[in-house]
């Protein structure tokens, strides 16, 4: 057995949940000195996690975790590095929040797509996102792939995010929770039917109207699922680029600035959202810790 190399702090952080196991998992790294891209490719796909997420002084620098407010931060999937995950930037202001016990009100973190700034909010966290509201799409542009989500009766409209390539399709207002938890997508064939590039992701949403709310009696302003094999994700936990969308439709449909909403995957997980005066949007969710230990390269 060779002898232990350097022990780099990891963790594994469940976002958009105050619960272990629920939410969308990611891994975060801790960094005391630099570490060659290879290297940090190699751990994401040992953790085989959506995300690994990597923080580290600005410019490879030193950095105090306890005390600092300005960090650089990257994300790689097991196969490539991406250059925005919000689930993963939530999950390392957790970190730096709740573990290393950071008391600063807000961090920024330098990315490859520009300064994330994210603020504490009690428990929760914070992150600011254009707001990607949706225009209406004609349903026969859109009609197969339509076909490969739901029945056409149960569907009140379809809507397109040009900026983040979303199809967002709304259930009838006598379409449940229930409902929406139960149907099953023909996601094998998504890209068969649309391969142009145009679309990359579909929202499934429906108004939350249910006032028994979830089994911990939450209740919510609209609930969602997501699909996008385009991406490799036949169907992602919790998405905050979604809600950027969802948050823009809702409001115009309920006229509300902040709501409560919920993302009805398996593991499940909750955003708060609320637009912005400045026509952004800020994402709120709590996170949970359920691992912390040490990795040796």
């Amino acid at each position: 057995m060779s002898a232990l190399g350097p022990s780099v702090p990891l963790y594994i952080v469940d976002a958009f949940t105050d619960k272990p196991f629920h939410g969308y998992p990611a891994a975060i790294c801790l960094l005391k000195q630099e570490m060659s891209d290879a290297d940090m490719q190699k751990i994401a796909a040992e953790m085989n996690l959506s995300e690994t997420a990597y923080i580290q002084g600005v410019d490879g620098n030193d950095c105090d975790y306890k005390n600092g407010d300005r960090f650089s931060l990257r994300w790689f999937t097991p196969t490539n590095e991406v250059p925005l995950c919000g689930h993963a930037t939530m999950a390392s202001a957790a970190v730096i929040f709740f573990v290393c016990d950071n008391p600063s009100p807000s961090v920024t973190f330098q990315t490859l797509s520009g300064d994330l700034i994210v603020q504490r909010q009690g428990t929760g966290i914070t992150m600011n996102f254009p707001l990607n509201t949706p225009q209406p799409e004609n349903f026969e542009n859109v009609e197969k792939l339509l076909n490969l989500v739901i029945k056409k009766d149960l569907i009140d409209s379809v809507h397109y995010s040009s900026t983040t390539k979303k199809l967002l399709v709304r259930l009838k207002d006598t379409c449940t929770r229930d409902d929406l938890e139960r149907i099953k997508p023909d996601i094998t064939n998504f890209q068969s039917v649309e391969s142009s590039g145009r679309i990359r992701g579909v929202i499934v949403t429906v108004k939350g109207d249910d006032p028994q709310g979830d089994k911990a009696q939450k209740t919510y302003d609209f609930l969602s699922r997501y699909f996008a094999p385009w991406n490799g994700i036949p169907e992602d936990p919790v998405t905050g680029s979604a809600h950027t969308v969802l948050a823009g439709y809702w409001s115009g449909i309920l006229g509300k600035k902040t709501m409560n909403a919920r993302q009805c995957s398996a593991r499940g997980g909750d955003v708060t959202v609320h637009i912005r005066d400045d026509g952004r949007v800020d994402l709120t969710g709590e996170a949970t810790v359920v691992l912390r230990g040490s990795l040796t390269i």
